[in-house]
């Protein structure tokens, strides 16, 4: 039987960024990912979007660990020469109706710590002049990423440590051992790899990887849901420098515009709710895009925007229910020895990655 001090299953960016972690502080540390190479779920179907702590609850886990990922994310880029910019954002209310949800996004991000800047309309058009709205707020922290180059960083860190990125590996069975430790078959084999410490980071599949535990207390077991996010490139080079965010949405934070780092916009994602995770972009939906993007860009043309990839959110919380936050489940709140569970692990996952995989790390090794 072989044996490795940790393992931890999915090589998105937050599993990446523990089995660094782990690997930094010595253990000797394999990563399983399913898929044929890493960060192909959620990790590389977002916004690519350095958050600053705006939307989430004070005291929350997404709210702490944003705010502490984000200067340690900027640090990290800077000190690895991993191309990103601190390009800011505004948040905008296209109508008078809107204003008093601008209001509510300025007190959650004052309530964070997190500073941003009230501006009127006029003071807004001036920064982008396509922009239409009666008023906005700017947040100079929020940036952009190539999130690829950040996720090979943490990579050849772990593999700097001995870390093992083993792809094409898919967990069917874990069967956990009396007082603490997994043996895991992958692959439909038999349980034939031992380890002392295991970390469930699958993003999507992290509640169905949890299920395979077998003798894992059902109470700790929570149901996924799956919020589907399309986006839409714009033919063109993007008329703004900003991010440009609506008002948030039940779901998601709305169509916002982002700007990538050779200065292309793309516009997403919307929040469509699904049985199962798939990432076909149905080309019916640009339709609800454009009357979207309108409300703060009234001069987006006909025929500008193409499909361009989808992404699923890994909530555990479903359409009609409060937003849940960030589960972080170890042995403290199942009573499994050396088992931690991420749960509902989405924006601002790629954020908050290096405050998550330490604060992770901290409960189980």
């Amino acid at each position: 039987m072989d044996e490795v001090a940790a393992v931890v299953i999915g090589a998105g960016v937050v599993g990446l960024a523990v089995a660094r972690e782990l690997a930094l502080r010595g253990h000797d540390t394999l990563i399983l990912e399913s898929a044929d190479r890493f960060g192909t779920g959620a990790s590389s179907r977002n916004s690519e979007v350095i958050h600053s702590g705006i939307y989430y609850p004070q005291g929350s886990w997404k709210a702490r660990l944003c705010i502490a990922g984000r200067d340690r994310l900027y640090g990290f880029c800077a000190e690895r020469g991993i191309a990103h910019q601190r390009c800011g954002k505004l948040i905008v209310a296209t109508d008078a109706a809107q204003l008093p949800g601008l209001a509510r996004v300025a007190a959650a991000a004052a309530a964070n710590g997190v500073e941003l800047e009230s501006l009127s309309g006029a003071a807004a058009c001036a920064l982008e002049p396509q922009l239409a709205c009666v008023a906005a707020l700017s947040s100079p922290l929020t940036g952009i990423i190539d999130s690829h180059a950040y996720m090979l960083a943490l990579l050849a860190d772990a593999e700097s440590r001995g870390a093992i990125l083993a792809c094409g590996s898919t967990v069917t069975r874990v069967v956990l051992e009396d007082g603490g430790g997994a043996r895991i078959a992958v692959n439909g084999g038999e349980p034939e790899l031992r380890t002392r410490l295991l970390v469930n980071s699958a993003g999507v599949a992290a509640p169905a990887v949890a299920r395979l535990m077998e003798g894992f207390p059902a109470a700790h077991l929570p149901v996924a849901h799956y919020a589907k996010g399309s986006y839409f490139t714009l033919d063109g080079r993007s008329p703004f420098r900003r991010l440009v965010y609506p008002i948030p949405e039940p779901g998601g934070l709305g169509i916002h515009l982002t700007v990538d780092l050779g200065g292309r916009a793309r516009f997403g994602p919307d929040v469509e709710w699904i049985d199962s995770p798939e990432y076909d972009v149905d080309v019916r939906r640009g339709e609800r895009f454009y009357a979207a993007i309108r409300r703060y860009w009234p001069g987006l043309r006909d025929g500008a925007l193409q499909p361009a990839y989808a992404g699923v959110r890994p909530k555990i919380s479903g359409p009609h229910e409060a937003a849940a936050d960030f589960r972080i489940d170890d042995e403290r709140s199942h009573g499994v020895p050396g088992v931690l569970n991420l749960f509902g692990i989405e924006s601002p996952g790629l954020t908050s990655s290096l405050a998550l995989a330490s604060e992770a790390v901290a409960r189980i090794a």
